[in-house]
C-alpha cells in the first residue's frame, strides 16, 4: 500500500453500470483479499466505498483502517462497533445496528462481505431482513472452532458467492444455494502475491527494524471455543520457537477472546530474537513471506498463502483444520515441541512448487466477469432452498 503498493483504482476509467457497492472489512486479513476486487470493481467504473470497522479501529491492533484510507478512488466510512473486551455477542449487535442505520442512508446495490468474522455476519444478517444484494467472498470452507459457523451462517444469508474452490462450491450448494449464484474464482488476495511487492525485502527490513539474516514468521490467534487454554497454548509454542535458536518476526494476534493471554505470552519473549509487529502493509507483508524461511502458527496465511508462495508451514492447533491439503504444509498441537523442533529442523530454509489449491491468482478478473453481467442484477432475492443432486 502507499507508493510502494500496485493496486490503484483511477476512478470511472471505463463506463460502469452506475451501480454502487459497498466492502464490508473488519480487520487486516479481510481486507488483503477484498481489496484487490473493490479496485477492480472501481476500475470498471462501480461506484465503491469501503464499511470499515472491527480491529481496524483499535490502537492495539495497528489502526489498520489507515490502509483502507491508502486505496485511491473510494470512500471510506468508519465506525466503531467495540471496546476492548466487548464479547462477541455484544460486537454482533453494535454492528447490526449501526450498519443498518448505514445502509438505509445509503442504500447501496451491492454489499461484498468476507468469510467468518462476526462483522460480516451481522452486516449479512442486515442486507438479508432489508433485501440487499450481498455477495459472500469465501464461503463454503471448513476450518476449526466457531469460524466455520459463521461462515455457514454468512453463506446462508447472502444471495450470490464467491468462492476459492470447486470443493467450497460443493459446500455452498451443499447448503441449499443455488448453484446459477456460486462461481469459483480463487482467493482475491493471491492475485497480488502472485506478481512484485513493488518493495525489497532491504525495504521491509529498514521500515519494520529487521536485523539481518534468516528468519521465520509467526502467527498465533486466539481459538474462540479453547479461550480458556489459549494463553497455555501460545506460551508453550513460544517456549518451543524460542528454544530453537532462531529469529522470528512474530505478527500481533487478532482481538479474539484470549487475545489478552497470548499478548502476556509475547512481552515475555526475547525482544532480541523476536521481532514483534501489531501489524503490516500488505505489500510488505507478502514481501516478508516471500523470503521468509518457515512460517508456524495458525493464521490462514499458512495454509493460503504460503502453499501459493512455496513456503514451508507448521499449522499449529485446531483453527484451521481440514483447510489445508498442500504437502507444503505441515502440522502439530501447541505443546508438541518435538513435532515443531523437528519441522524447524527440517523445513527452515526449504522450498516448495507453488500450489494452486486456491486457485493462480486471477481472482479479481473472475469477479468481474461475473459482475459485470446483467443477469448478475436481475431476479429477486427471495431465497429458497436447492436439494444437491
Amino acid at each position: 500500500m502507499g507508493q510502494a503498493h500496485l493496486l490503484a483504482c483511477e476512478k470511472h476509467v471505463k463506463k460502469g453500470m452506475n451501480k454502487s457497492i459497498l466492502f464490508v472489512t473488519g480487520t487486516r486479513a479481510d481486507f488483503g483479499k477484498l481489496e484487490p476486487l473493490a479496485v477492480a470493481a472501481c476500475n470498471a467504473g462501480f461506484d465503491v466505498s469501503f464499511f470499515v470497522t472491527g480491529m481496524h479501529m483499535l490502537d492495539r491492533y495497528g489502526l489498520t483502517k489507515l490502509e483502507v484510507h491508502r486505496t485511491s478512488g473510494v470512500t471510506v466510512h468508519e465506525f466503531l462497533n467495540q471496546r476492548a473486551g466487548d464479547p462477541q455477542d455484544t460486537i454482533l449487535a453494535k454492528t447490526v445496528t449501526g450498519f443498518s442505520d448505514f445502509v438505509a442512508e445509503h442504500k447501496p446495490d451491492l454489499v461484498v462481505i468476507h468469510g467468518d468474522r462476526v462483522e460480516a455476519l451481522a452486516c449479512a444478517l442486515v442486507c438479508a431482513t432489508n433485501y440487499i444484494r450481498c455477495a459472500h467472498v469465501e464461503g463454503g470452507e471448513v476450518s476449526g472452532t466457531i469460524d466455520e459457523i459463521y461462515r455457514h451462517c454468512n453463506s446462508k444469508l447472502a444471495s450470490h458467492h464467491f468462492v476459492s474452490s470447486d470443493d467450497a462450491a460443493k459446500r455452498v450448494m451443499a447448503l441449499g444455494e443455488d448453484a446459477a449464484k456460486i462461481h469459483a474464482i480463487g482467493s482475491p488476495e493471491l492475485d497480488f502475491h502472485g506478481g512484485p511487492s513493488g518493495v525489497t525485502i532491504a525495504e521491509v527490513r529498514t521500515r519494520y527494524a529487521l536485523p539481518d539474516g534468516d528468519y521465520g514468521i509467526c502467527i498465533f490467534h486466539p481459538v474462540t471455543s479453547e479461550a480458556a487454554t489459549i494463553g497455555t497454548q501460545a506460551r508453550a509454542l513460544f517456549d518451543a520457537l524460542e528454544a530453537s535458536a532462531r529469529n522470528f518476526v512474530l505478527i500481533a494476534p487478532n482481538n479474539d477472546p484470549g487475545s489478552a493471554d497470548i499478548f502476556g505470552a509475547i512481552d515475555a519473549l526475547p525482544v532480541d530474537r523476536f521481532r514483534v509487529l501489531p501489524s503490516m502493509r500488505f505489500a510488505h507483508f507478502s514481501e516478508l513471506m516471500k523470503n521468509a524461511s518457515a512460517m508456524v502458527g495458525n493464521s490462514s496465511a499458512g495454509v493460503r498463502e504460503a502453499p501459493f508462495i512455496g513456503l514451508a508451514s507448521l499449522d499449529i492447533g485446531t483453527r484451521q483444520t481440514n483447510r489445508a491439503k498442500s504437502p507444503s504444509v505441515f502440522f502439530a498441537g501447541a505443546a508438541e515441541t518435538d513435532k515443531i523442533a523437528a519441522f524447524l529442523s527440517d523445513q527452515w530454509g526449504q522450498s516448495y512448487a507453488r500450489d494452486g489449491g486456491f486457485g493462480g491468482g486471477s481472482a479479481a478478473a473472475r469477479f468481474m466477469s461475473v459482475i459485470q453481467s446483467a443477469d448478475f442484477w436481475s431476479g429477486g432475492l427471495q431465497k429458497t432452498f436447492h436439494d444437491a443432486s
